[in-house]
């Protein structure tokens, strides 16, 4: 399946002293690496290691989409995490929407592998009334109207999807349930980026997160200018500069 040009991949292996750490960055549902790679090329420039993957089913057809579940996104991100917790001495990982969902997943199954997560508009679960049916709509009806583009800021594009794929939804819905089950085994230092007004995902579930996770070192922050694509909005530099912050203090010495 040709993947389109947008969708492409980032990596880099850092420079300098930050190269010791790596980051990895996942896009969100029916979104790809686009939303994430100024973000990564923020990150690169200040010498960390960066990796921006695409999950399957991301990037080509809604349709591709649709023959994909929750463990193959997971999957991508798990080995990408191996390999860079073999390349580098820490790991940071950081999620936009679904991508923050995966990202607590991996913080719940590989504890202290990851020195902290950042979390962007995190989804894990949804008010949405016509989810209870999706194991039934999936069945009959291919996909709802997309939900790409939630971008406050003129003129961007995410690039993602045109239609909303519903037999992935329902394993997105799946994965938000396994996720939520296992919050309290977060315990890494974390970092929640909020957007006030978000037209997806809503407020409830970063404080399902937030509840939740046993993590004593967590930080909100909300984006005022900004609805849920917020790395591509008018707080990206925020998002940014606040995430290499959080990023060289919970990776840097224990008396700093």
């Amino acid at each position: 399946m040709p993947v389109q040009v947008h969708a492409e991949e980032f990596r880099s292996a850092g420079t300098g002293a930050n190269a010791a750490v790596g980051v990895l960055l996942s896009h969100g549902f029916t979104g790809t690496p686009y939303s994430m790679r100024p973000w990564g090329e923020h990150l690169a420039a200040l010498g960390y290691g960066v990796a921006v993957p695409r999950l399957p089913g991301h990037g080509t057809t809604w349709q591709e989409a649709n023959r994909t579940t929750w463990q193959d996104w997971y999957a991508v991100l798990d080995n990408e995490l191996a390999r860079l917790r073999k390349e580098h001495d820490q790991v940071v990982v950081a999620g936009l929407s679904m991508g923050g969902c995966l990202a607590l997943r991996l913080a719940e199954e590989h504890g202290a592998d990851i020195a902290g997560l950042v979390l962007v508009n995190p989804s894990v679960s949804t008010e949405d009334k016509r989810a209870a049916l999706l194991p039934v709509l999936a069945k009959v009806i291919p996909s709802f109207p997309p939900i790409a583009n939630d971008i406050k800021k003129p003129g961007v594009d995410e690039h993602g999807y045109s239609r909303m794929p519903l037999k992935a939804m329902l394993s997105l819905s799946q994965l938000w349930k396994v996720t939520r089950a296992d919050l309290a085994k977060v315990t890494q230092p974390l970092l929640l980026f909020r957007s006030t007004v978000d037209h997806v995902v809503e407020a409830s579930s970063a404080r399902n997160v937030l509840a939740a996770v046993s993590s004593r070192d967590v930080t909100e922050t909300l984006l005022e200018n900004s609805y849920h694509v917020a790395t591509l909005d008018n707080d990206a530099p925020k998002i940014f500069e606040d995430s290499a912050a959080f990023i060289a203090r919970v990776t840097g010495p224990a008396d700093a």
